[in-house]
């Protein structure tokens, strides 16, 4: 029995009516993979009149949680966004942006008001004046590295801001963990900074599936991949085994495709061949080993299949511009 190769090209899954059921996997492993490593975490108040400035930090992710009152966000192009209490903004690429009570109201950078030691990462910023003792507006703000792991070129292709909307069908169970921030940050009960930093990554994280269950805005590359079962299968397959060593004809297989149709389909979704991919996905994970996790070079590759460290510091050398020592010594 000969079968076609348009049969191959579209199989029968791709009438799914949710396209990410069978790349749910793969979503499952980028959330798995993120990390937002706090690095400042501030509960802000303040009086009826405030204007915060938040310079441009690439590498890092800024989130805002508005727990009371109403804020205009204003992002980098001038566009603003109203913020009332329980919405969430999560900015994946650190972009130039301000918080304002109003669209006229001038701003300063969050950098130059005082600051006071509320627990471990956590600091209170109070703006009222003595005329308002009670707050107009507190708000939850945390900066801190936004590693998506082995998927770090998938943060280049988030949106600038992400504000979640806590109605929408699209964030369910956000609510609850949003209500739970607030719950933390106005009591401020023994402990609440750990508990804050770990229900901001869990608000995140479901920013981000909202965000990629909405179409991702019709993103290319990774978040293409994304939306095909066919190619999630594959690039599941490389993150879950980064370490073997990975033909194409072995990918296409996972596919369920031709060798040839995977091929042209990797390079045109991803924008690269499947193999430099497999090899980039290796360096990405190297460099977090080896400089959040601390893991030694030699561990390192050996856990990515390679037959020296020499080989490894090569092929490392060849894809980051530097020698793993190197990107060791930047976290000394």
């Amino acid at each position: 029995m000969i079968i076609s190769l348009n049969f191959l090209t579209e199989t029968p899954n791709m009438t799914e009516k949710d396209p990410f059921a069978l790349s749910s996997d793969l979503i499952s492993e980028l959330l798995t993979g993120m990390r937002l490593r706090g690095v400042q975490y501030r509960r802000i108040q303040t009086g009826p009149a405030f204007g915060l400035g938040f310079e441009e930090k690439p590498g890092y992710a800024y989130f805002h949680f508005q727990a009371v009152g109403t804020a205009f966000l204003r992002t980098g192009d001038g566009e603003l966004h109203e913020l009332t209490a329980g919405s969430a903004v999560f900015i994946p690429q650190g972009g130039k942006h301000q918080l304002l009570s109003d669209a006229e109201t001038s701003f300063q950078s969050i950098d130059t008001f005082d600051a006071a030691p509320l627990g471990e990462a956590v600091s209170g910023v109070n703006t009222c004046p003595s005329t308002h003792p009670t707050p107009s507006t507190v708000i939850f703000y945390g900066c801190m590295e936004f590693d998506l792991g082995g998927m770090q070129a998938l943060g280049k292709l988030m949106p600038i801001f992400m504000v979640a909307d806590t109605q929408a069908d699209r964030y369910p169970g956000l609510l609850p963990i949003l209500d739970s921030m607030k719950r933390e940050i106005c009591a401020g009960r023994i402990g609440f900074a750990g508990i804050l930093a770990r229900l901001a990554e869990v608000a995140a994280a479901m920013i981000v599936r909202g965000w990629i269950e909405s179409g991702c805005e019709n993103a290319s590359g990774l978040v293409a991949a994304l939306r095909d079962p066919r190619l999630a299968r594959a690039i599941l397959a490389l993150h879950r085994q980064p370490g073997r060593e990975w033909t194409v004809a072995e990918l296409a297989a996972e596919s369920h495709v031709s060798r040839s149709v995977f091929a042209q389909r990797f390079q045109t979704t991803i924008g690269m061949p499947p193999l430099r991919y497999a090899t980039e996905l290796r360096m990405r994970l190297a460099s977090q080993w080896l400089t959040h996790e601390r893991v030694p070079i030699d561990v390192v590759a050996q856990r990515l299949g390679y037959t020296s460290q020499a080989a490894f510091s090569r092929a490392f050398k060849r894809v980051t511009g530097q020698p793993p020592g190197a990107s060791r010594q930047m976290r000394s």
